[in-house]
């Protein structure tokens, strides 16, 4: 069943149907009789379906029922908590192409009494967008490698320009640990467009704990492809001499990342640089990373203002400026989507409101050469949304995913929707 979020503007009315008539008398007693004969196991299995079905129509209902504002089209849900039985949430998804119209999600399925470990699914669209298959698995916390378990989170697709090939990257990290901010790096590929992966262990150059959210973006430098993958430590959580900053990896074959280079702090105090963004600055060659932001020394509070850092390289990632501040961007602890469309536009899509709360997801614009547009709605549904992650398949033409819940609670469902920036956009 397509599970499809409508406008209010496009709801239609619905129509009244004449009531069935009743069975022939006799009939109804005929199947309780039936029903009566079944073995206790398949009475027992029956009963089960049954109400696992009445389970999904109520999502479903959900889902086509909910009305929302927004600049966004074309809402479907890609997968919910309830098809995942077990999971306590379902989270951070991510977007990549195949080839035209056949696109890939990864999400986690989160695993109870974890902050935020779990498994790593992926699910696959044939028509842009319109239905989702049922997943396939990339990660799966219950196999074990010897005697060690580990838990996944934060998958990252990548298909390199003229492979095919799609990659998809995260974290892995022991199932003893409560949460994942000291994870490795783990990676695994697709060769039949998202529909079965194959886990490769990379070979890491750079070898502490890190975690990554951003996606990866290739430069060409002599003629040969090289890529760059935002990552960021928070080993001051469990380590008051440990460090939170963000730093760049790189790798010119996807299977070894080394250090490319590190953050440096703003020149006015300390932030907590994390979940950045990368994409084209504003000029040839040049490189703008836009981070999510914490106070340094309390992640549990923003920065004073609320804002997003930047910072910039030009010289492939190696060496960048220090973090400062965007006026126009705001960030309340929570990821943002920063990238570049094919006219130079760049866009930001974040959480409005105080920390934490999360709910409506708006955006801002930035034409080439131009300031930043006042703020518009992407997605507001009176649910909680987070961690919107975009990808342009067509000069200015985006397909986005994000996390959304209820009203009172986050991460039940994955949503996919159509956005598009520049002159003609809405």
């Amino acid at each position: 069943m397509v599970k499809t979020v409508k406008k209010s503007e496009e709801r239609s009315s619905k129509g009244t149907t004449s009531p069935r008539p009743s069975p022939p008398f006799g009939m109804a007693e005929r199947r309780l009789d039936w029903r009566l004969r079944l073995h206790p196991v398949d009475l027992y299995l029956g009963i089960r379906i049954t109400v696992l079905a009445i389970l999904m129509m109520g999502v479903s209902a959900r889902a086509e029922d909910a009305e929302f504002k927004g600049d966004v089209r074309e809402v479907r849900v890609v997968r919910t908590m309830e098809q995942h039985p077990g999971a306590s949430l379902v989270w951070e998804p991510y977007i990549t192409e195949w080839k035209p119209r056949h696109l890939v999600v990864a999400f986690g399925a989160g695993i109870p009494g974890k902050t935020d470990m779990g498994d790593i699914f992926a699910s696959v669209s044939t028509d842009d967008g319109g239905k989702w298959g049922e997943p396939s698995l990339i990660f799966d916390h219950n196999q074990r490698h010897g005697a060690m378990q580990f838990g996944y989170a934060n998958p990252v697709l990548y298909k390199p320009p003229g492979q095919e090939v799609i990659w998809c990257f995260g974290m892995r990290c022991p199932m003893n640990y409560l949460h994942s901010e000291d994870s490795q790096l783990v990676g695994a590929f697709s060769a039949d467009g998202g529909r079965s992966w194959s886990p490769v262990e990379l070979a890491m150059s750079y070898t502490g704990p890190l975690i990554v959210v951003g996606g990866i973006h290739r430069v060409v430098e002599n003629g040969q492809p090289r890529y760059l993958f935002p990552a960021h430590r928070n080993t001051r959580r469990s380590d008051p001499l440990g460090s939170r900053d963000q730093f760049m990896l790189s790798s010119t074959s996807l299977l070894d990342w080394k250090l490319a280079g590190n953050i440096p702090q703003p020149e006015t105090g300390r932030v907590f640089l994390h979940e950045g963004n990368l994409a084209p600055g504003d000029s040839d060659g040049e490189l703008k990373l836009v981070m999510r932001t914490a106070n340094y020394d309390n992640e549990g509070l923003t920065t004073d203002p609320p804002r997003a850092f930047s910072s910039i390289s030009k010289d492939g990632g190696r060496t960048w400026t220090p973090a400062k501040q965007e006026p126009d961007l705001w960030n309340a602890k929570s990821k943002a989507f920063y990238g570049r469309a094919a006219d130079g536009t760049h866009v930001y899509v974040y959480n409005e409101g105080p920390a934490k709360a999360r709910m409506a997801l708006r955006y801002k614009v930035q034409p080439a050469g131009g300031g930043w547009s006042v703020e518009k709605t992407f997605y507001d549904a009176g649910i909680h949304n987070s961690y919107p992650t975009l990808i342009e398949t067509a000069p200015n033409e985006f397909r986005a995913v994000w996390d959304s819940g209820t009203k009172d609670r986050s991460r039940t469902h994955i949503h996919f929707g159509k956005f598009r920036v520049g002159p003609e956009a809405k």
